[in-house]
């Protein structure tokens, strides 16, 4: 597994709300469509407001796939909707993705 995550901080919480409801709302499914596994959103406790949507992709393959056919459009969509001058900030993280453990429920 791959793991491909995006972490986004807003100067205003409330444009962090309005990002998440735009990942969550389709934005998520666009990029499943597009080669990943499943999608988290996680909005992130303290201060600066902030949130991560966090991909699996089955293996490097898939997510280079992504990032070539995919990514370019799916970006220039958000940047379109959330510019950067509306105060937000994204970083851009990938890697393996190893379970350490599992929980029983």
């Amino acid at each position: 597994m791959f793991a491909y995550t995006v972490r986004c901080t807003f100067d205003d919480p409330a444009l962090r709300d309005e990002w998440v409801a735009w990942i969550a709302g389709g934005h998520a499914q666009d990029v499943i469509d597009a080669g990943a596994l499943s999608a988290d959103v996680v909005v992130l406790d303290g201060a600066p407001a902030a949130a991560e949507v966090r991909y699996r992709f089955s293996d490097r393959a898939a997510f280079d796939a992504y990032e070539r056919d995919h990514a370019p459009r799916l970006r220039e969509d958000g940047l379109a909707r959330f510019p950067l001058e509306r105060g937000l900030r994204y970083e851009r993280s990938t890697g393996e993705l190893r379970r350490a453990a599992t929980g029983s429920a």
